[in-house]
């Protein structure tokens, strides 16, 4: 197996926190200054500046570990930690060739352009991928507190993109919860904001799977996967808003995380049967909290038979993520023991 020093990792793992600063910073250009429409801005130099910087870093990474003149099977011989974050990079170098030539002949992207425009589907497709780099990287069995750290924040700067691209599909950067129409029409503001539970449902779960798939998870990084990335969309997209949101999200992880790992070691489950119950339970009693605030704040405009409809809808996702995510490959390297998400308590 291939291995990879400390160092290594971590100033991988900073080239990619600047790369998707990059993304967060033009992210926030855009939500607030609509009227942009010029690509030479300081959060694209940030962005491109980002993107080779993370080149960079993997040319370096790479010269000791491919010969003087690469051959395809050389390449294809890299262990996935280099082989991923290096396609990610060729999406990167294509993204921002066409971004470039996109803008100039096309003008910028406004609105909902934003999230289908072809050229940012390649850069975001390559942030993820050159992001989840350190975490591939790290190939120990046991995370050490500095392992964990670096795994964590891997896992945020891998999510993070999809967070904001998928912004017209993402519970966590608006706030309404029904307009109070009865019957609810089907194409509706209603409609969309439903599928966004679902959605932000699988992208707050797929980091913790994974990390616990491969790990023992520590204390406070799921809670963290779901408190962070609410807290991120809030500050890029919910300026001046209350902040109950983000925090109520926040505080129902940390909830459902201290619940879990009281209650689960003295469950008669097996880790694939406390898996699946974290994954029927979390997202329900999470937006259910959700659901009860929002009322409280400003008022649900959904009556009982969408609520109950729409928390069922957040349970089933949330078993589907888990049994997909869980079994659709093996680990590449097995943990010492096969854990369930509460069996950290003895550490």
């Amino acid at each position: 197996m291939v291995s990879f020093s400390s160092r290594e990792r971590w100033i991988m793992l900073v080239a990619s926190a600047w790369l998707v600063t990059g993304l967060q910073l033009d992210a926030y250009a855009h939500a607030t200054t609509p009227e942009l429409e010029t690509f030479w801005t300081p959060w694209h130099a940030v962005l491109y500046s980002g993107i080779a910087a993370s080149g960079l870093t993997l040319v370096w990474l790479l010269r000791s570990r491919l010969p003087n003149i690469p051959t395809y099977a050389t390449v294809i011989a890299l262990p996935n930690a280099l082989r991923v974050p290096l396609l990610g990079m060729a999406f990167l170098l294509v993204g921002g060739g066409i971004d470039t030539l996109w803008h100039n002949i096309f003008g910028i992207e406004q609105g909902l352009e934003i999230f289908v425009s072809p050229s940012h589907e390649f850069i975001i497709l390559g942030m993820v991928l050159v992001a989840v780099g350190p975490a591939l990287m790290t190939t120990s069995d046991r995370l050490s507190f500095a392992d964990g750290t670096l795994v964590t924040i891997s896992a945020l700067l891998t999510v993070l993109p999809l967070h904001i691209y998928s912004l017209h599909a993402n519970l966590l950067g608006t706030i309404f919860f029904g307009d109070g129409e009865n019957p609810v029409r089907i194409y509706s503001t209603d409609a969309q904001i439903m599928h966004g539970f679902l959605f932000t449902t699988v992208l707050l779960l797929l980091p913790i799977i994974l990390i616990g798939r491969r790990w023992r998870l520590p204390i406070g990084v799921p809670s963290l996967l779901v408190g962070l990335p609410a807290i991120a969309m809030h500050l890029m997209f919910l300026e001046g808003e209350p902040w109950w949101l983000p925090l109520t999200v926040a505080f129902g992880a940390v909830g459902v995380e201290l619940v879990a790992r009281v209650l689960g070691p003295v469950l008669p489950l097996s880790p694939g049967q406390a898996w699946v119950l974290l994954g029927l339970v979390a997202p329900p009693l999470v937006w259910g909290a959700l659901l009860v605030v929002a009322d409280l704040e400003i008022g649900v405009g959904w009556n009982v038979h969408i609520v109950s409809g729409l928390l069922t809808y957040t349970a089933l996702t949330g078993i589907g993520t888990v049994l997909i995510a869980r079994n659709v490959r093996p680990p590449s390297s097995p943990a010492p023991a096969e854990t369930s998400p509460a069996s950290v308590a003895a550490q």
